[in-house]
């Protein structure tokens, strides 16, 4: 078998027997495009002649290129992912003997409670004029924030994704997996200004789309403007770190925790397969914790 129709195959496995997401097949196929050009520099084109030393090699010029732990460990995890699947084909397993780099462990950026109520009462404000787009937008971020909700989740809601009496919404993650998660008033509050208001501006009364949010020319949302909302918010509100949603996920979650949330119910919360995932969590709480000790205590 060649390698390339190997990679496709691989490819194709995973999104339509595994269920991953469009998001990771994504990553991975640039990855292994990544794998193929440097196969293809050492005369390597059948899956047959792809060996560890190969991988190895790729691997190294990987980390010599600058690239990070977090980007060498998931090439190492398509590398291993699309030597099984070459075995499985009958094939020999040639990433069976590779490691994984252990990835740096950075505490994420969260905003505090009063710069995440800067940011939505801008928004409120915005919007005071009805405008769609910005009544939109007061429901995007306010759902993002109270369900801590992945951007790619969020665009792939419905509106009969969203039950308004039990003040939950069901969500597709990671896999295919679904949960229910909860919100509280004011996201509800949003999402019905938007829904009654907002919304019948931007859909199409002629053809009817399902997705809860939608775009400027009535289809579903894309995550690039969901991108570029928050980033312009959060550019604008005192901190360093990251500007994209994620951010509102990892505030939502430290917030909880903050607040005496099980550790347990937040995992179930964010999609976490791992509560090891979610753990990092608590670490930003006593960071945050010893922050405000180093602050307020005369003794510290």
């Amino acid at each position: 078998m060649l390698l390339d129709a190997a990679v496709d195959g691989f490819l194709d496995h995973l999104e339509r027997e595994r269920g991953y997401s469009a998001n990771t097949v994504r990553g991975y196929r640039g990855d292994l495009r990544s794998l193929l050009e440097h196969c293809a520099l050492q005369g390597v084109r059948d899956a047959a002649e792809l060996d560890t030393d190969t991988l190895r090699e790729w691997l190294y010029r990987s980390a010599d290129a600058g690239l990070g732990k977090a980007t060498i460990a998931r090439r190492s995890a398509a590398a291993r992912g699309l030597g099984r699947w070459i075995a499985a084909q009958g094939g020999a397993d040639a990433a069976s003997r590779l490691r994984t780099p252990k990835r740096d462990r950075h505490l994420p950026r969260v905003l505090s409670r009063q710069a995440m109520d800067a940011v939505l009462a801008g928004l409120v404000e915005a919007a005071a004029d009805g405008d769609p787009v910005a009544l939109r937008d007061v429901a995007v971020v306010e759902l993002l924030y109270a369900s801590a909700l992945r951007v790619s989740e969020l665009v792939g809601l419905d509106v009969d994704d969203v039950d308004l009496e039990r003040l939950t919404v069901r969500v597709t993650g990671k896999g295919s997996k679904e949960r229910v998660v909860p919100f509280g008033r004011p996201a509800l509050d949003a999402v019905l200004d938007w829904m009654r208001t907002g919304r019948p501006h931007l859909a199409d009364a002629s053809k009817p789309h399902p997705a809860l949010f939608l775009g400027a020319r009535g289809g579903r949302l894309g995550q690039r403007r969901v991108h570029e909302l928050v980033t312009g918010l959060l550019e604008a509100t005192p901190g360093s770190g990251p500007h994209g949603p994620h951010t509102l996920r990892h505030t939502a979650a430290t917030h909880l925790l903050d607040g005496g949330a099980d550790l347990r119910a937040v995992q179930e919360m964010l999609g976490h397969a791992s509560l090891g995932t979610t753990q990092i969590y608590t670490h930003v709480s006593l960071e945050r914790l010893a922050e405000a000790y180093r602050t307020a205590h005369p003794r510290a």
